[in-house]
């Protein structure tokens, strides 16, 4: 796990954003960042309190919306349309 020490705390904070929205799956981090779902776990374990973490875990364990192979055909976009439009990683001026 040594990419998790690569990352800047922009990044992590991204990757942490990305991990708690509901519809965006583990590949769309895994393509950005190049981070595993169990990297990303580890990320959110170190970075967040423990009840936090473990209110996440529950919710997004089995989660078919954060498995690309078992979420919806009709789900083809890495984020939900209520998301900030982002460009390379970063987000967009208002």
């Amino acid at each position: 796990m040594t990419k998790i020490k690569e990352l800047t705390g922009e990044e992590i904070d991204r990757i942490i954003e990305m991990a708690w929205e509901d519809r965006t799956p583990f590949d769309a981090i895994l393509a950005q960042f190049g981070i595993s779902e169990g990297e990303t776990i580890e990320i959110m374990r170190r970075n967040m309190k423990l009840s936090s973490f473990k209110m996440w875990r529950a919710r997004v364990q089995g989660r078919a919306t954060k498995h690309q192979k078992k979420s919806p055909k009709d789900m083809d976009t890495f984020k939900s349309r209520m998301q900030r439009s982002i460009a390379l990683n970063k987000i967009s001026k208002r």
